[in-house]
């Protein structure tokens, strides 16, 4: 019930910020796509499509190859460059502020998602996955969890799956609505997203 009028309310409030966003993209990049999209990886490994504002170059996807040797996150399957060269200008501001997840808010509603759980996987980066991290599975992945939080891009992979376990042993409504909160001034101000 939180999640659906959460996101409700969310999109409600947020159309202003999607309109500027959108213009912002299309100012840099007429032809491009407004929106990202992507397959990840949900509850008990269900896919789904994930969906994000644009950020990158259209072709990131093959770029990202070529860099595999630039990943900043030393441990773990997951892939991240501080100064990733396929992020585009309004990309790098939107990254920073966490702007270009606000359409995860559609996955939300559509019960992809939850507002709090731990951060949807790649399918590439579960087949990597030890019985161990696939305990991040067990639940719906959300828009925020600690990891959002206490870190994000600056720790690294086995630090964020204990930091996901420890969310899925411990969440309860007073829990998500702190993460809910906290997600909101750290995004703000954050100096760890990229």
């Amino acid at each position: 019930m939180m999640d659906i009028i959460g996101s409700l309310l969310g999109i409600i409030v947020l159309i202003p910020i999607f309109i500027i966003i959108i213009l912002l993209i299309k100012i840099e990049d007429h032809r491009g796509a407004i929106f990202f999209k992507q397959i990840r990886v949900g509850r008990n490994g269900k896919e789904f499509t994930i969906y994000k504002f644009q950020s990158m170059v259209s072709n990131a996807e093959e770029l990202k190859m070529s860099l595999l040797d630039k990943n900043d996150i030393k441990d773990g399957p997951v892939f991240k460059m501080r100064q990733d060269p396929r992020v585009t200008k309004i990309g790098k501001f939107i990254r920073k502020t966490s702007l270009d997840e606000l359409p995860q808010i559609i996955n939300v509603l559509k019960g992809d998602m939850s507002l709090v759980g731990p951060r949807p996987p790649l399918p590439d980066e579960v087949a990597q996955y030890s019985h161990y991290e696939k305990q991040r599975l067990t639940v719906t992945p959300g828009l925020t969890c600690y990891w959002q939080v206490n870190g994000r891009s600056n720790i690294g992979f086995d630090e964020w799956v204990r930091l996901d376990l420890k969310y899925i042993q411990e969440r309860n409504l007073l829990i998500d609505l702190k993460l809910i909160f906290k997600t909101v001034f750290v995004l703000l101000g954050s100096k760890d997203a990229y």
